[in-house]
């Protein structure tokens, strides 16, 4: 049950970073931004009334720890992580962004087992590793590309040689962004995972870091002020776009709270950031390689599908 709500929080997220990446072309990613959080919140709560009204009669069992961790991971994941995610998806492309997510795993199997005492048999060590190796191919760039990237003004910064990652290509780069939305997204998923098992309110779990998340990002973006005047007037595709973003983002997550109630955080975490198999794909159609994907890229899938099949035997 686990695995397979994994999966699906996985699928759902690949479809919402090849949206991103149409919906950035129309529409401001900052401004989208507050869109797909707001509509975050509309469908979570149309999710928990139609949960109260067919589902659970009475009352809910409140959790003041529960409840706190919920909205911890809404400051983790919902505001720090998506939005550095956003900015690297414009920034980067759909599958490089989605790729330097390898380190997200690392982070969330690292935390969970400092602080939870988290265990995992061989078997699933050993999946995690071909998947990780997988997604390291995925994500290499070769040196030839990133020239080729410099030489089209895609990185606005001189270098000596690109044989060295300076601090300041890295500083420059979007590559900082990157890690600090995996990073963000580490931390907020083990919260997410101590949240679930005290108090088993998965939709209602996912609202919260919602609310908290889009409370935080309206005091901070300056599109907040002037909301409704320049929805007016913004491009109507991007919008749509953005609010269909929101639905999917708010189900991906309540998918990957409910699966943590049955599969360690570790397990849960790799195979919900498993998005290259599905936008790697997806974006060479759609984009005409713009990325520069290679045969290097398709081993690379391949061997995270082979990691996520042991995982689920």
């Amino acid at each position: 049950m686990g695995e397979l709500l994994a999966i699906a929080a996985m699928l759902l997220f690949s479809t919402n970073i090849i949206l991103t990446k149409v919906a950035a072309a129309r529409l401001n990613l900052h401004f989208g931004f507050l869109i797909s959080v707001g509509m975050n919140i509309i469908f979570g709560l149309l999710l928990f009334a139609v949960q109260m009204l067919f589902f659970e009669q009475g009352n809910i069992d409140w959790n003041t720890k529960g409840f706190l961790f919920f909205l911890s991971a809404g400051v983790f994941s919902t505001y720090l992580g998506r939005w550095f995610f956003f900015e690297t998806i414009d920034k980067l492309g759909p599958t490089r962004a989605s790729a330097f997510q390898v380190s997200n795993p690392l982070f969330t199997a690292l935390i969970a087992w400092l602080f939870l005492g988290e265990r995992l048999h061989l078997i699933d060590v050993l999946a995690i590793c071909i998947v990780l190796l997988g997604l390291f191919l995925v994500s290499y760039v070769s040196q030839r590309t990133v020239k080729s990237q410099l030489a089209a003004g895609r990185e606005q910064i001189e270098v000596q040689s690109i044989r060295s990652l300076s601090l300041k290509w890295i500083l420059t780069s979007s590559i900082l962004l990157a890690f600090f939305s995996s990073l963000s997204y580490a931390v907020g998923n083990v919260v997410r995972g101590v949240a679930i098992q005290n108090w088993n309110q998965p939709i209602l779990g996912g609202v919260l870091g919602a609310i908290l998340g889009f409370l935080m990002h309206a005091v901070t973006n300056k599109n907040t002020r002037h909301f409704w005047r320049d929805l007016k007037t913004s491009d109507s595709r991007g919008v749509l776009l953005y609010t269909i973003s929101g639905i999917i983002t708010i189900t991906a997550q309540i998918a990957v709270i409910a699966s943590m109630r049955y599969i360690p955080i570790s397990i849960a975490n790799l195979i919900t950031l498993s998005t290259p198999v599905v936008v790697t794909p997806v974006s060479y159609f759609m984009f005409k390689n713009q990325e520069g994907i290679t045969y290097r890229t398709i081993i690379g899938i391949l061997l995270v599908m082979g990691g996520i099949f042991v995982i689920l035997l």
